[in-house]
């Protein structure tokens, strides 16, 4: 995969606010055919064109980033890490009993998730070679499967 492709209101926020997210480095020099793109500092990983769109953000959005972390104690500290950033909690009516992720949104009010990768329902999800795997901002491998569901 080249690109994820967000639509922002505001592109410079966005590339603030994910660059800082993500440790990713903002490109403006046309990179992929997009004005402003995020990319990672070690260069291996997707990149995230930030693309001007007035069309306000799903409330259960068809397509969502998750990031990763190893535990309940990171997942707390990245969700406050974030907040500080500007991102803001979703109350969101839809959390199973006992969740592993947490719902944020970003300043343009994108959602996206924090999984906790320790989980019981990570520990003992089957294996599935079909998955795309993405990793979370400290590089922890993207989960097989699990309870995660979107936001």
């Amino acid at each position: 995969m080249g690109m994820v492709v967000l639509g922002v209101a505001d592109v410079r926020r966005a590339a603030e606010f994910w660059s800082a997210a993500l440790g990713y480095d903002i490109r403006e020099d046309g990179f992929g055919g997009w004005p402003v793109t995020l990319v990672p500092r070690g260069g291996s990983g997707p990149g995230i064109a930030l693309q001007r769109s007035q069309t306000p953000p799903q409330e259960r959005p068809r397509l969502h980033l998750d990031l990763h972390v190893s535990d309940v104690a990171q997942q707390e500290a990245e969700a406050s890490r974030l907040v500080a950033l500007g991102a803001e909690r979703v109350d969101w009516d839809s959390y199973p009993d006992d969740p592993d992720f947490v719902v944020l949104a970003d300043p343009d009010g994108n959602r996206f998730c924090i999984v906790d990768l320790s989980h019981q329902h990570h520990q003992r999800a089957p294996r599935r070679r079909d998955a795309v795997r993405i990793s979370g901002p400290a590089g922890t491998p993207a989960p097989r499967s699990g309870r995660h569901r979107s936001p």
